[in-house]
């Protein structure tokens, strides 16, 4: 990009972007030289940015208008499908995201407003977003540059709703999980903001205990544990005014066939949920991360019809196929001691996917006491069963 404006492209940038999007940005460096006209380290910053956010961020990646702000920026924005989900939860006249960075999550959420405000600090950030938000046809947004709590203080509007993701790096760049760690703290500010809202959505790391966000934060109404591919992204709570029972949500979006999976339960459903312990059948399943993170433990055996393989092993059995689960299904092959010669007999080849639920060795320690690969057809799960023996499942899906 060039020096007199580093918020938009020329064309000769542009082609110079998709030409090189899929190069070794360390080898492009290198030849610098070969592009006296142009500033490569730059240039390089955005295909760097473009290449990150192919996955995360097709819509934005294919348009060959948008700036991409620094690296920092790129890695902490939520991803575009987590981004249209969240919008799925909103909606009204108004709202304001606090905490905007490179404004995905409000690009998304804003289309179910009349307007929408983004808060920033960063002020180049702002100038970046507020442009690309043009080259995304967003046109309803309100961009504000300053401290984002003294923004707000000043503002006299009552939203419908008020976003934010709290910054979770703390002064030398190492990233922090609890609420009070987070900058702006939602639990000092939450009571200002209710002065202007009655809905509050924050977005949490998933590595949160969210039986601890919620004494902590109180006035939480829903709970969303959303995964992406099995693999869970984000936390979101919704807070209200009035003190209600949360309902929690395991939600797995799928970007393969773009469909939702949604279970939903309370802790007392949990607590008051009784389950039959068996040893394995026909089928095996494994709930997705989902369920798993939001502690459905109990309601998924009854929901699903299912019995549990141990108390505390969180793998499930039937000798019917359930085919709405929300997971993974494998037939059961075999029961085996943790035995070399014994499990061997039930693989078509010397590996497998190994995974271990409440059982004293690791997946490393197990994979070289068997002298198996990763990989291959059979899935063994190496759990611990209700009378307390150390058993492994060999399944295949």
């Amino acid at each position: 990009m060039t020096e007199r404006n580093n918020h938009s492209l020329s064309e000769s940038e542009k082609i110079f972007i998709k030409t090189h999007q899929n190069d070794d940005v360390v080898q492009l460096l290198l030849q610098a030289q070969k592009f006296p006209t142009l500033d490569v380290k730059a240039l390089v910053e955005q295909i760097k940015a473009r290449q990150k956010a192919k996955i995360k961020l097709p819509e934005w990646t294919e348009n060959e208008n948008i700036v991409f702000p620094k690296m920092l920026s790129v890695e902490q924005c939520s991803s575009e499908i987590t981004a249209k989900y969240k919008a799925r939860l909103v909606q009204g006249e108004s709202m304001i995201d606090l905490t905007g960075g490179m404004g995905v999550d409000v690009a998304y959420m804003s289309r179910n407003f009349e307007k929408a405000i983004y808060i920033e600090q960063n002020a180049d950030l702002v100038t970046i977003t507020q442009r690309n938000f043009q080259e995304l046809g967003i046109h309803n947004v309100t961009f504000i540059n300053g401290n984002s709590i003294d923004a707000f203080s000043e503002t006299k509007e009552h939203f419908s709703w008020i976003y934010l993701d709290p910054h979770r790096r703390d002064d030398v760049g190492s990233k922090v999980v609890k609420l009070q760690d987070c900058e702006p703290n939602i639990l000092k500010i939450k009571d200002l903001l209710f002065y202007k809202t009655d809905n509050i959505l924050l977005k949490a790391s998933p590595m949160l205990d969210i039986d601890s966000a919620v004494n902590e934060l109180g006035n939480v109404s829903k709970i969303y544990v959303v995964a992406v591919d099995n693999e869970v992204k984000e936390v979101l709570f919704h807070l209200t005014k009035i003190q209600t029972e949360p309902i929690i949500h395991a939600v797995n979006l799928s970007s393969k066939n773009n469909s939702t999976q949604t279970l939903s339960f309370t802790k007392l459903e949990e607590k008051n949920t009784s389950i039959q312990i068996t040893s394995p059948k026909q089928y095996l399943y494994e709930p997705n991360a989902a369920i798993l993170k939001a502690g459905a433990f109990r309601f998924t055996a009854q929901y699903f019809d299912l019995q549990k393989v141990a108390p505390h092993s969180h793998l499930y059995t039937a000798d019917k196929l359930v085919t709405n689960f929300q997971g993974r299904i494998f037939k059961i092959i075999a029961v085996c001691k943790l035995d070399k010669k014994e499990i061997a007999k039930h693989l078509t080849e010397d590996k497998a996917n190994i995974s271990t639920r409440n059982f004293p060795l690791t997946v490393k320690q197990i994979r070289e006491k068997l002298k198996l690969s990763d990989g291959g057809n059979e899935y063994l799960f190496a759990t611990t069963d209700a009378q307390n023996q150390k058993i492994v499942i060999v399944c295949r899906k």
